[in-house]
């Protein structure tokens, strides 16, 4: 799946949950960054293909780090937030606490 693709997926899935009141950055390694304001109703998600600069990890809660294709495994449910992070699949920088109340919110 590209970048653009699980962006408008992600966004969906956001829009049908109460607001994060989080900032949350996705890093994908060389496919980019997806950048998640849920301080803001509704929420702001957008891409940031790597090489545009677009690192916002010091402004966000929390930074979540894996693969695009994990990334896509995570929001069709096909792979479960814990186990990811237990198998070091996904990284966790900041609050946890925000990391569980998004994979609550990625679940239903």
């Amino acid at each position: 799946m590209s970048l653009d693709t699980l962006t408008e997926q992600l966004k969906s899935q956001a829009a049908m949950n109460p607001p994060l009141g989080y900032r949350v950055t996705f890093d994908l390694g060389d496919d980019g960054f997806l950048l998640w304001d849920g301080t803001v109703t509704p929420a702001e998600i957008a891409a940031v293909p790597e090489g545009d600069g677009g690192d916002a990890g010091p402004e966000a809660d929390t930074v979540l780090r894996l693969s695009l294709d994990d990334f896509g495994k995570l929001l069709s449910g096909t792979l479960d937030p814990t186990l990811a992070y237990m198998t070091g699949k996904l990284k966790i920088t900041g609050s946890t606490g925000v990391a569980m109340k998004l994979a609550a919110m990625l679940g239903d």
